[in-house]
């Protein structure tokens, strides 16, 4: 069973979150954010993971230190259930569309976190939730997860509808990229090592 458990405290967050790749799509969060626990469900939901997770942030000055720091924890518990990465597909891409918008995303679980984020045109806000956000969770996990990531906005007009695709893009490109194949033998990999 390939389950991450992390339990992470500061002066600004205290974050508990318990991630396992083999699941069912089923999650319980509470984040204090609400528009975040929507797409943390959708990505868990589409992307067949189980995600328990809670966080107690200092919402009173604004989310961005509850949205960072929620990208390291899931990028932290995301890397230890990967353990040694022996037998995964490694890469993939997928295409997800979400009514009038679509997105791109494709993951390299590489040990290199780097990540590529193209969407433009997103209004400032969906509800309460500062947009530019996106970019902030998506950077936390990856330098945490290690993993290259790459998101591509193809098009999309409603600024919920571009974040949900990439949410369950996300999701879905995760899954395929940590699927077990039986053809390979060891590490994904010509060095031996990811």
């Amino acid at each position: 069973m390939r389950t991450g458990t992390i339990e992470r405290k500061t002066n600004e967050t205290f974050i508990k979150a318990n991630f396992q790749v083999d699941g069912n799509g089923n999650s319980t969060i509470h984040t204090g954010v609400g528009f975040l626990d929507h797409m943390l469900t959708l990505m868990t939901r589409h992307g067949l993971f189980d995600l328990s997770l809670t966080c107690e942030g200092d919402l009173e000055i604004d989310q961005h230190h509850s949205v960072e720091d929620i990208g390291i924890v899931l990028g932290q518990a995301f890397d230890q259930a990967l353990g040694s990465k022996i037998g995964i597909n490694r890469y993939a891409t997928t295409t997800t569309p979400m009514d009038e918008a679509r997105s791109t995303i494709s993951i390299d679980i590489s040990g290199r976190s780097f990540l590529v984020f193209k969407v433009d045109g997103m209004k400032d806000k969906v509800g309460d939730f500062d947009t530019e956000l996106v970019e902030e969770f998506f950077l936390a996990f990856v330098r945490h997860a290690n993993l290259t990531l790459h998101i591509e906005l193809d098009y999309g007009k409603n600024s919920h509808h571009i974040i949900e695709a990439i949410f369950k893009g996300f999701g879905r490109t995760l899954d395929e990229a940590t699927r077990e194949n039986p053809r390979i033998k060891g590490v994904p990999s010509t060095k031996g090592s990811l």
